[in-house]
């Protein structure tokens, strides 16, 4: 009898960029995600030996099924990053297709391989044969919108040897500008043989219910929703939303800073970098608000709420006021009181006497993000 795969009907947390820290990967495990996936490491500088590219390929013993993400375009080095990243305990070992950055993509990594399908098919295969572990795909749907091959890109994964494959459900050149498309997702699943894994668009439970039950795809892969929301993982496993206070959210926070401190260490130096981190995680959570199925449920089978502008109603508290706040002066001004807390009640204290010293905010700004951002 086969062993059930790994990666089919999971829950998982997309390779972000910057986001996808060992700490925020380990606040998402506590909600429920089950596979991980690091940030993009890219291959030659893993090669040339710097510290700050392994770091990348670091896990925790809590991550249950963790994997480092590749990105080149030559073979051997490919092979020689997977080896390197299997014996430093990753899981499985992941390929980037989907990375839409200029940076990346004109030298020939991430989604530029999406118009080479044989030399796509010869980096998966060689990868395979290095490693014991498996070998997933992240993928896009295709270089240009009208010109899409996710089947021919994904038919070519399969046979070169790859475990799953992940679909970013838009173009290279649509980034994040137009609603994922589910049905294309689904369609692919229905012709492969391995777990296909759909990303995309999703920020509440009821959402990922309507992507499963339109695409007939059991994994999903959550980005943006999970850096709003890391709680969306367990809102998901459970079928049903959690509404947090201000109270609730702000503890949601101080875990995070915890997993930050323990990660980089209570010193001058950790702070630091942990400031760094926190301060870019506080402009997605700014971006929370309530939205229950029985309010939003019909809106979100016509578009998605992430891709959606929804007004904000008035804080109900100076602390959802302060959680509210999208600018980054107050991101890196409140990242610096929480890590200089020793507690959460004096984090909260330090919190609401910064919040007493804020000018009113202009506006609230809808949900925008640079591709650059997460992109991964």
């Amino acid at each position: 009898m086969t062993a059930p795969s790994p990666f089919a009907d999971r829950l998982w947390l997309a390779p972000l960029t910057f986001g996808g820290n060992l700490p925020f990967r380990r606040l998402c495990v506590e909600f429920g995600a089950e596979v991980t996936v690091g940030e993009m490491a890219v291959v030659f500088k893993l090669l040339k030996g710097r510290n700050s590219e392994f770091a990348l390929l670091r896990s925790h013993p809590e991550e249950p099924f963790f994997g480092a993400q590749l990105a080149d375009k030559k073979a051997e080095s490919l092979a020689e990053g997977a080896r390197l990243a299997e014996s430093r305990g990753a899981r499985f070992v992941d390929l980037n297709c989907g990375c839409p950055i200029n940076e990346i993509t004109r030298r020939g990594l991430g989604a530029s391989l999406l118009k080479r399908p044989g030399l796509l098919s010869r980096l998966v295969e060689t990868m395979k044969k290095a490693v014991s572990v498996p070998v997933t795909v992240k993928l896009r749907t295709g270089w240009k919108e009208g010109k899409e091959n996710i089947s021919e890109l994904a038919r070519a994964c399969e046979e070169a040897g790859a475990s799953a494959i992940a679909i970013h459900a838009r173009t290279r050149e649509q980034r994040y500008s137009k609603a994922a498309d589910w049905d294309l997702i689904g369609r692919v699943g229905a012709e492969r043989g391995v777990p296909v894994v759909g990303n995309g668009d999703i920020l509440t439970h009821f959402e990922a219910r309507l992507r499963r039950e339109r695409s007939g795809v059991g994994s999903i892969m959550l980005a943006r929703g999970a850096l709003i929301k890391p709680w969306l993982f367990r809102e998901i496993r459970e079928g049903r939303g959690w509404q947090p206070t201000a109270e609730e959210r702000f503890g949601v926070i101080w875990r995070f800073v915890e997993l930050l401190r323990e990660h980089f260490h209570d010193d001058e130096k950790g702070r630091r970098r942990a400031v760094r981190f926190l301060s870019w995680h506080l402009n997605f959570f700014c971006r929370y608000q309530p939205l229950p199925e029985s309010e939003f449920g019909e809106r979100a089978r016509s578009h998605p709420l992430i891709q959606t502008r929804l007004p904000r109603g008035e804080p109900a508290s100076p602390l959802e006021r302060l959680l509210n706040d999208s600018r980054p002066e107050t991101h890196l001004r409140l990242s610096q009181e929480l890590l200089e807390a020793q507690s959460r009640e004096e984090g909260c204290e330090r919190a609401l006497r910064l919040q007493g010293t804020l000018p009113p905010e202009a506006s609230q700004e809808s949900l925008r993000l640079v591709p650059s951002q997460i992109a991964g």
